[in-house]
């Protein structure tokens, strides 16, 4: 590694964090801000985040700048297998062949074989999916470190990433605490931050939102006490107690605006989606002159009302079944 490559003259979307720690904007699809990634460059480099398969010459680009070179890195961490987050690994990893790669242990096995993991995609993105994620492959088995509830990430000198289970966005999603600096990679567990706004709103995509997880993650993630909020999409927060309360309040609003939707209207997709999202625009500040209208249309494809609303809507499906099974066994105990 080149001690000194990177500390002056940054190339556009490096920006650097202190204590070794950069974000480096991938340029999904094209587009800046709209995924983070972030290089901590120590005696033992990791990169957590990689992004997706069209941003993985991107990473690799900025990573050279910063003098890290395809031998140097360590590891890389995901913090859930989404293709806006991990749909590079395969190509990143074979990019720096001695780098370990840690994601949750319910991810592990997409990573290693994704076919199932972009044949779901396919239907749900069809003809945009090339465009926005490109092909993950697969990324070799050996080199795969899964972790469970908590798990540790060694960077070198006694400075550490700590990893804790955080459900509720996805069930293979996990934050990340850096024992130096007190930065949280939150990945999408609090939502996603628009830096123009300073706006927090959720991402609850289906098939695996749950409302009662996420609120329960986002707990477990305030009693870390962290000094800055590493957001996958897109930046460093340093507002940390304000945020994660946004956040929850945003989780709540979003619930309540949907559950008011299905009990108004005659339960169709379409029509909670309408009211959900005339319901929610005001809860946000417009976007200025000087943001990207194409990345903000990405974004919203990305975790907008329609996914939003799919994804509460399938939870509340869920809650719902579950009270009735309750219900038909209570007899059956009785008996």
């Amino acid at each position: 590694m080149h001690e000194h490559a990177g500390t002056t003259g940054f190339p556009s979307g490096i920006t650097p964090l202190g204590d070794e720690v950069y974000a480096i904007d991938t340029w999904m699809a094209g587009y800046p801000g709209i995924t983070s990634s972030y290089l901590i460059r120590t005696e033992r480099p990791c990169v957590v985040e990689v992004g997706t398969a069209g941003s993985a010459a991107v990473l690799r680009d900025a990573l050279a700048a910063l003098g890290v070179e395809a031998h140097d890195l360590a590891t890389i961490v995901v913090t859930h297998i989404h293709l806006d987050h991990a749909g590079g690994t395969g190509d990143v990893a074979a990019m720096f062949p001695n780098a370990e790669i840690v994601v949750h242990e319910r991810g592990a096995r997409h990573l290693a074989d994704p076919a199932r993991l972009m044949n779901s995609a396919k239907m749900v993105w069809g003809d945009k999916l090339d465009v926005l994620f490109g092909e993950m492959h697969p990324t070799e088995a050996a080199r795969i470190r899964s972790v469970a509830e908590t798990g540790t990430v060694e960077l070198g000198e006694g400075r550490r990433l700590v990893a804790h289970y955080t459900p509720g966005h996805a069930k293979h999603h996990m934050g990340l605490v850096d024992s130096l600096t007190g930065d949280l990679y939150v990945g999408d567990a609090l939502g996603v931050y628009n830096p123009h706004t300073r706006d927090v709103r959720p991402a609850t995509p289906p098939p695996d939102f749950d409302m009662e997880a996420a609120l329960a993650s986002l707990r477990l993630l305030g009693d870390v006490r962290a000094r800055r909020l590493m957001f996958s999409h897109f930046g460093a927060v340093d507002t940390v107690e304000e945020t994660l309360e946004r956040a929850r309040e945003e989780l709540h609003a979003w619930v309540e605006a949907v559950r008011d939707a299905r009990h108004s209207g005659s339960g169709d997709l379409d029509h909670a989606v309408a009211m959900v999202r005339e319901r929610v625009q005001a809860r946000y500040r417009p976007l200025p002159e000087e943001a990207s209208r194409e990345s903000a249309e990405v974004m919203e494809l990305l975790s907008g009302v329609d996914s939003n609303v799919a994804g509460i809507a399938h939870w509340l499906d869920r809650v719902a079944a579950d009270q009735r099974e309750t219900k038909a066994e209570k007899p059956r105990k009785a008996e």
